[in-house]
């Protein structure tokens, strides 16, 4: 901790500023609604996409994002200060005060969802006020209540796809439904590898995470296992719905393939190493199939 504090003492303060910035946005996990977004109106637009629409909702809902991440560590704020892994962020290390950090974050999230409402569609509006909702005040109280938190998590981490595909489609049908699948099975793998990985300190933070009495990590490990198997037919389903060709079945087979091999890797061998495979594979597999699904798309 007092490393980190001297090296950001040595850096210029506008890099302190930009890199406090980031961290308080959460600009990876931001970046991937974002992806999660462009991709769900992609498999939603029939014929020629609306470039500015697309545009809007982009910018609306990346507005609406980085507003959820600056608000959830103002609500966890205590609990960074905790656990190893967050106490250096902004708000944890006293960098940015709690209150302007909730200025900053009920700002963003306000604009965007405002933004949403006037330049694309209600439809986008409500699903996007409905994404932040669950996020900030059903997933992140219940991390402390119950060890379910993690599969009512997936349910806010799933929607950007969804939001993105009524902005141009304006519609709940098979195809929406199989998309918010992926991403909701996607995550259950990619989550419980990490707090495995992060047991202890989740543990200092008072969170009850479906890890907390798994020391050797194997019922994780099968958990793990048994999302990914479940994933292999949603995310073989665009094909069989129409949504796109046999060079997606391919890609998706080798994904899966992939993904459930680093689950099985988890399963019988269980160890940070293993864990930390089995993220990487999660890293790579949902814009691995993202990307395929949009480039094949009938």
């Amino acid at each position: 901790m007092k490393e980190i504090a001297l090296e950001l003492k040595s850096l210029p303060l506008w890099r302190i500023w930009l890199s406090d910035l980031l961290e308080l946005t959460k600009f990876r996990l931001s970046f991937m609604v974002v992806v999660s977004t462009f991709a769900g109106f992609y498999m939603g637009a029939n014929g020629e996409i609306n470039t500015w629409l697309l545009i809007h909702t982009l910018l609306g809902t990346a507005g609406v994002a980085c507003g959820a991440a600056v608000l959830n560590q103002v609500l966890e704020a205590a609990a960074d200060r905790r656990m190893h892994r967050t106490q250096d962020r902004p708000i944890a290390a006293g960098r940015v005060s709690e209150q302007s950090a909730l200025c900053f974050g009920s700002s963003l999230a306000a604009l965007g969802l405002v933004y949403l409402l006037l330049a694309a569609n209600f439809d986008v509006f409500c699903t996007a006020l409905l994404t932040l909702f669950s996020y900030l005040f059903v997933y992140t109280p219940l991390k402390k209540l119950t060890p379910l938190n993690t599969l009512i998590g997936a349910i806010p981490g799933a929607l950007p796809i969804v939001i993105g595909y009524v902005a141009a489609n304006r519609q709940l049908n098979a195809t929406v439904l199989t998309l918010f699948l992926i991403l909701f099975l996607w995550q259950m793998p990619h989550f419980l590898a990490i707090a495995w990985l992060y047991r202890e300190d989740y543990a200092r933070g008072g969170f009850k995470m479906l890890t907390l009495n798994d020391a050797n990590g194997k019922l994780t490990a099968w958990k793990s296992v048994l999302y990914t198997l479940l994933l292999i037919p949603c995310s073989l389903a665009p094909y069989w719905l129409g949504m796109s060709g046999p060079w997606y079945l391919v890609s998706a087979l080798i994904g899966n393939a992939l993904y459930l091999l680093a689950s099985l890797g988890f399963a019988f061998n269980p160890s940070p190493a293993s864990a930390r495979k089995l993220f990487l594979a999660s890293i790579f597999y949902l814009p691995f199939v993202l990307a395929t699904l949009a480039i094949c798309k009938l």
